[in-house]
Order: structure tokens, then sequence, then C-alpha cells
């Protein structure tokens, strides 16, 4: 006969089993009482690669129409700068000596050619004939579901228009309805920013256009023709098609002048279709080009053999099955529900002081949400727009910005629950694996493969510039493909899948030879990176002179470590390797160690320089508080004392995306009062056309991360933050609840997950933890951290007193949800 306790490890230890959705419809909506004047008020629906910004105005339409894949230029040139390994020698030889000036401007001859541009596809404008005076109007996006709605009344008839990004369908639907039959007259007409053609013919619009084969970024004024169509030494720049195509109930239908003019329909479902010639990161577009047109057929085929009701059936299941995996509920302690209340006037009332857990949680899902619409396209990565942007020469080419940007997008995937989004990161990882090594040869004359700041679609990874016209304090930065590294080891830390790992390792290991290589030693004997940055900030030295280029740069120092540590734990895992890993052993030993600078705080150069911007935007320092773990207040309290000083100098104000990772370094530091207080700084309303809500980082009223202008890292890098508050992992175990502000002292949270492919639920009352669940999908050992004793009943297991709180150690299997209570 089984014993109570054999009954009740039975009972807790089942399969998990989908979770009732419990929230009300408006917890993941956002809505509003008029159109949008502006692109930040506009919503986005996307599917991984097609993405559209819907206005919702009611007589005159407008989708603004991307493809993830539609780019300027082509494949990287090899060795664009022939003469750049000359120049190594010396400007080492002039930091040696000290002449900071003079190292910088021999690095501007080390620089290559710009990265390209993320482009617009096509804006799509639906007219509607008949809309006067307006009643009962809305415009709202359910994250959820993934549906842009407009309604409004006007003659006496109910309009609604639906549009959502089928990731099953891989088209863009748009449902027009009217309440009353054959009251929908419209006007359809589809253009380009690009060189285009567009035609109505056969029922539908079709657009065929050229991207450019190149684009300057919009930050640079060298050439009096930015935009080049006509490339005669090189690629010419990839095609495009975009199809629409109407299904009517009643009415009719016609082309005229380029347009698809409708009259007297009752219902209109408009089916869209695009395709770019993009055939991978080494292929030209052009002349190796894939057949757009085929592509773009294929999708809408398959469409339109559905009806509306299967399309949204199907998009609708898609979209849940990753959102519904994570629901968070948060107590303002007593606070309304504002939910009823347009977005924007609560985040006006948000700005003022007002409390809003809702919104809160709204922000962190809508991450969550963009992550789901712009991450789901093999080699094409969210950039950093997503996959939204309306301009042909956007704000830093909308490009991939590795000395933090584009991996702040992935922050949230794995602890978020949304690993297969990381899918086309990894692959441009790859890709850039294989142009970097050429970078890496031509450049430096060493192994491995290295990445600088700025990256494209093509995996661009030599430094920018233009030959000579970047700043070195951005243009000349090595760390890329070491901090990139770091999201292939996070993948399998949370997925425990050792067959990636495999095929992970060496380009991890490729990583970390070329940091073997690039090391010099100084003059006391310790192994210093050689030239060396902290983007994008200045120092003070000698007499008022201000540099950027030193040696040995604090965030280097952390990259480096962070690599040789994740390169050595990825090498034991598997088994291989040993005298590699005793050459990283050896070399770090002898790397600089982290210094505290006279003020306190962690030194951000290898001297202890004044900045020119005490309060600049990157804290690139902490690099090793945040993302990396290096510097804990578990492990290294000093280093942690030493990391918030830094934080206390730099302040609470800052950048959209540079107030996000601040939410991640104070909950790294368990202080989740002043995480709170960064996290509301990033929902403070911005509106570029308004001065009251202008000039500062913050959110728009869309919420799109405001740097301003926007930027999607802040939107992730806050989702990320919010679980750093809930749930940590990063010292080999599960810390629940490490950084809960006393404004979030009741909630409740499902389906975060922890390293080790830990998936945690938790409930917490009165600012300490009520109860918990840990499905072990991967089993194997696991240590619990709470800051009050927990115990797990049906193991009879009690948490033990540590430090910073008690921990609970068990050994795990595979498949098992464990119930964990207070102790």
């Amino acid at each position: 006969m089984k014993s109570a306790g054999t009954l009740l490890l039975a009972a807790v230890l089942m399969p998990a089993q989908a979770a009732a959705q419990s929230q009300a419809a408006g917890a993941y909506t956002l809505h509003y009482e008029k159109p949008a004047s502006t692109w930040t008020e506009a919503l986005p629906v996307g599917n991984g690669r097609l993405g559209a910004m819907v206005f919702g105005d009611a007589g005159d339409e407008l989708l603004q129409l991307n493809e993830a894949t539609l780019w300027s230029g082509g494949p990287v040139s090899p060795d664009v700068n022939p003469g750049a390994f000359a120049q190594l020698a010396p400007a080492r030889a002039a930091l040696t000596a000290g002449d900071y000036a003079g190292a910088a401007a021999i690095l501007k001859k080390m620089q290559g050619r710009y990265s390209e541009s993320y482009l617009p596809l096509a804006d799509l404008r639906i007219h509607q004939d008949g809309v006067g005076p307006m009643a009962s109007y809305y415009r709202g996006l359910d994250i959820r579901d993934g549906i842009a709605t407009t309604r409004f009344s006007a003659g006496g008839v109910n309009y609604k228009r639906e549009v959502f990004a089928s990731a099953p369908g891989q088209v863009i639907v748009v449902r027009l309805s009217a309440d009353r039959p054959r009251r929908l007259s419209l006007d359809i007409a589809a253009g380009s920013q690009l060189r285009f053609e567009s035609k109505a013919a056969g029922g539908a619009i079709v657009l065929r256009g050229k991207a450019p084969a190149h684009v300057d970024p919009s930050y640079y004024k060298g050439r009096a023709e930015p935009v080049v169509y006509e490339d005669p030494g090189g690629c010419r720049g990839m095609r495009f098609e975009t199809v629409v195509q109407p299904r009517l109930q009643d009415g009719t239908l016609e082309a005229s002048g380029g347009k698809l003019r409708i009259r007297g329909a009752t219902e209109v479902v408009l089916l869209v279709s695009a395709a770019t010639s993009f055939a991978g990161f080494d292929k030209c577009p052009d002349s190796a080009g894939r057949d757009e047109h085929a592509l773009a057929a294929g999708p809408l085929r398959a469409a339109a053999s559905k009806s509306y009701a299967v399309l949204l059936k199907e998009h609708v299941a898609d979209m849940r099955s990753y959102f519904d995996r994570v629901e968070l509920k948060l107590d303002g302690l007593g606070a309304a529900d504002r939910s009823a209340l347009p977005t924007d006037r609560r985040l006006e009332d948000y700005a003022r002081g007002g409390k809003d857990p809702q919104l809160e949680a709204l922000y962190f899902q809508f991450g969550r949400y963009l992550l789901m619409s712009s991450s789901r396209t093999a080699d094409a990565p969210a950039n950093l727009q997503g996959i939204w942007n309306k301009d042909v020469r956007p704000p830093w080419s909308s490009n991939y910005t590795t000395n933090i940007n584009v991996q702040m997008n992935y922050w949230p995937v794995e602890a978020a629950n949304l690993t297969e989004m990381f899918g086309p990161l990894d692959d441009l990882v790859r890709h850039l694996a294989v142009t970097g090594a050429e970078t890496a040869q031509s450049y430096y004359h060493l192994p491995g493969w290295v990445v600088h700041h700025n990256s494209d679609i093509w995996a661009a990874s030599n430094p920018v510039g233009n030959l000579g016209h970047g700043d070195p304090k951005w243009a000349n930065w090595y760390m890329g493909s070491a901090w990139l590294s770091r999201h292939l080891w996070e993948h399998y830390q949370f997925s425990g899948d050792k067959q990636y790992l495999q095929r992970a390792y060496p380009v991890m290991k490729g990583a970390a030879e070329f940091m073997l290589g690039w090391l010099q030693e100084d003059a006391q004997g310790r192994l210093v990176t050689m030239p060396s940055t902290s983007p994008e900030n200045v120092f003070r030295y000698g007499d008022g002179k201000q540099g950027s280029v030193t040696v040995g740069s604090t965030m280097d120092m952390g990259i480096v470590r962070d690599l040789f540590t994740n390169v050595t734990a990825a090498g034991e895992a598997l088994g291989v390797d040993p005298d590699f890993r005793a050459r990283i052993a050896a070399a770090r030993a002898k790397l600089l160690p982290f210094q505290v600078g006279a003020r306190g705080q962690l030194q951000e150069w290898n001297l202890d320089f004044d900045e020119v911007e005490p309060h600049h935007r990157h804290v690139s320092q902490l690099y090793a508080l945040h993302p990396a773990r290096e510097i804990s207040p578990l492990a290294t309290p000093e280093l942690a004392k030493a990391a918030r000083r830094t934080l206390e100098l730099r302040g609470d104000d800052g950048t959209g995306w540079s107030l996000a990772w601040k939410v991640n370094f104070w909950a790294r530091l368990l202080d989740g009062d002043h995480a709170y207080t960064l996290f509301r700084n990033l929902l403070r309303l911005t509106k570029d056309n308004d001065p009251a809500w202008r000039g500062h980082g913050g959110a728009y009223p869309n919420l799109f991360d405001a740097h301003p202008p926007f930027q999607i890292d802040g939107n992730f890098a806050g989702t990320a933050g919010v679980i750093e508050m809930l749930l940590q992992s990063q010292n080999d175990e599960l810390h629940l609840l490490p950084a809960l502000p006393a404004a979030w002292a009741k909630g409740s949270v499902r389906g975060l997950v922890g390293r080790g492919n830990f998936v945690v639920d938790m409930t917490w009352k009165d600012g300490r933890l009520a109860s918990g669940e840990v499905l072990a999908r991967a089993g194997g050992p696991c240590t619990i951290r709470s800051a009050t004793p927990i115990a797990i009943p049906a193991l009879k297991l009690r948490s033990e007193k540590s430090a910073l709180g008690y921990l609970l150690r068990f050994d795990s299997r595979k498949g098992m949800r464990y119930r964990v209570v207070p102790g």
C-alpha cells in the first residue's frame, strides 16, 4: 500500500495541463479614440516576415508594409580595406605611448564600408467613399490574438475593419465589413518609396520593385546621392513583389488607373502577399536571387482557397500557442482597473504618477507580442525596429547594432518562453562566423572570427565608417563575436539541447580563438584588449584632452571573461578540447582585473578617467553584471557594491533602451524598488509632435520604445527586466522573486523559464511567496533560492538558510511538476 506522501507526490508530479486563460480581453488590448496621426501612434501587426503599421483612418486607411528580408545592397565584398592590417601596430604603439588621439586617427584608416539599410516595402491605401461625420470610433490591437481592429459609425451604418498578419498563411489579411448590405465603396491602391511599377489587372494589384544597391546611413552626409540604385562594380539590389487580391461579398470590382474600384460591397477581404529575391547572405539577390513572383504567389494561392473564418482561426490558434505560455497579473494594492481607458490616456496619467499595474503587465506582454511578430524569418532576426520601418534611410539604418542593441532584442526570448523565436538570431551568428573569419584574417591576421559595431542581413563584420569617416568610439569596436556567442550558450542553458550545443560550440570556440590572438600583454604582464573602447563614451585625460580609444576597457574585459567562462563550460559539457580549455584558463588568469575607482565606482576604462558625459546612455562597464554573471551580490559583493555606485553616478534618466538596461541592472543587484523606478521611467509618454511629451526616452502612444526615435530594443529589454525582477537563474539556481518591488506586493506569474529548462509558476502576497510550481522539462539538479523559507511537501524537502535567503536543492525528474510552498 502506498503511503500518503507517495500519493501526494504522484498528484503533484502529473504532467502540466493547459492553463485556462483567466484575464479579461481588455488586459491584452491597446485601444484609442481616434486614428493615428503619426507612425508611432499606428498599431503593429506581423508574422515574423510580413509586417504592417495600421493607422485606422476611416476615410483613408493606410497600411505601411514591410518584409523582413528587404534590404539594400548585397553580399559583403571580401578584404574591403587591404591596408588595414598595416595600421594595427602603429595604433598599438600610439596607445602604449599614451597618445590616445593619435591612436584614434590611425584607427580611422582601418575602417571599411557602412552596413546596408532595412527598407520599407509598400504603402497600401484604402479610400472609403461616403464617410462623413463619424460616431462610436474605436481603434485597437489585441496582442493575444494579433488583430488590429477599427470600428466606426457613419450615415447610420456600422463599419468594421480587422487586420492580421498570419504566420500559418504567410499573408496579411484585411477584412472590411458593414452591418447593412452593399454599403462599402472602396478605392484601393499600392505604392512604394522604392523604384516600382504597379498595375491593377486580373482582379488584383501587383506591385513590382527594385531595392537600391546601397543606402548610406541617415547620419552620414558624405555623398550627394546617399541612395544608389546602380552600382556597376557590385551587386545590383534585390527585387520585390507585393500582391493585393480582394474577395467580395456583393458589389462590383474593376481596375482603373492602377487602382481597384469596389462599389456596393457588403464585405471585402484583402489578401496581401509579398516576397523578395533574397537568397541568402552570400548570394547576390539580383543575379542569383530567388523568384519573388513565385514566392509571393504561392501563399496567396493557398490563402485564397480558404474562407476568412478559417484564416482567422488558424492565425489565432498560432498566436495563442505562443502567447498563452506566460501570464502575468499584478495587483496595485487597491489601484483601479484602468483598461477601459484609451492607452494614450493611461500613459499620460501614468507619467503623472498614477498607478496602473495592468498597464505595466500589458507592456510586459507587448514585448513578447513584438518578438513573436518580428522574429520568425530564417536569416533575418528582429532588427533595430523589429520589422516595422517607414524610411528609406531609417535611424541607424535599422540594422543589427552589435554593441548592445541586437543582443537586447533577444534578452527575453528564452525566459519569456519563446525559444522558437531565437532561430533567426542563431542564423545571423552563423553567417557572421563566416564573414567574420575573413575579416579577422584580412584586418588582423588572426584565426577565429570577429564582428564590429554594425551588421546587416548580409552579415557585414568589418568596422564601418566608409574608409575613415566613422568615429572610432563606435566604429572600431571588436567585441561583437564574443558577445553574440553568449546567446548561443544561453540557448543551450535554457534548453539543455546537446545536439544544438554540438553545432554551436565551433562558433563559440572561433570567437575565443580570435580573442586569444587579440589580447596583448601590458607593462605589468596582464592581458588586455588593444585597441579598446567603451561604447560609445568619451573620457578626459591630460590637460583637458578628450579620448575614446585606450586599452582594456572594463566592458572588453568583462566580455572576454564571460566568453572564456562559457566556452570552457561548453567544452566540458561536450567532453571535448581539454587542451584548448587549458589555453583559455591560462589566459583568463592573466586578464586585467576589474578595478574600483576613486568614487567607489566600477572603473569604465583601465585608468580612472573622468567621463566627458557622466550620465551617458551606455553603461557598458556593467556588462559583467548583466547580461553576464561575472559580478553578483552573491559571489562578488564588493564588485556588486561598486556596480551599484556606478549606476548611482549614471543616474536614473536616459534613452528608452538605456532605461530598460538599467531595469535589468538594478534587478541583478536585487533592488526591486530601484528597478521599478527605472521601469516607470521606461513608460514615460513620448510624442514626437507634442512639446509637452517630447525630449526624453520612454514609450510612444502605441507603446513602441522611444530612444527617441523608435528603437524596439527598449521594448524587449523592458520585458526582460520584468522577468529579472520576478525570476533569476544566472547563478545555477532558480531565484524566486529576487527583486520584487513594493509596488507589486501581490500578484502571480505563470510560464517563466529558468536556465536548466525549468518552467516556473508563482503567486505572491504581501511581498512574499504564497505558492509556486516548477516544471522540470529536462530534469536534473535544481536549486531554488527564496527570500523566505520554502518547501516541497511531496519530497519532504525544506530550505536551509544561506547567504541572501534560503536554498532548497533536489534532483528533479524530467517532465515532472513540483509544488513549492512557504516552509
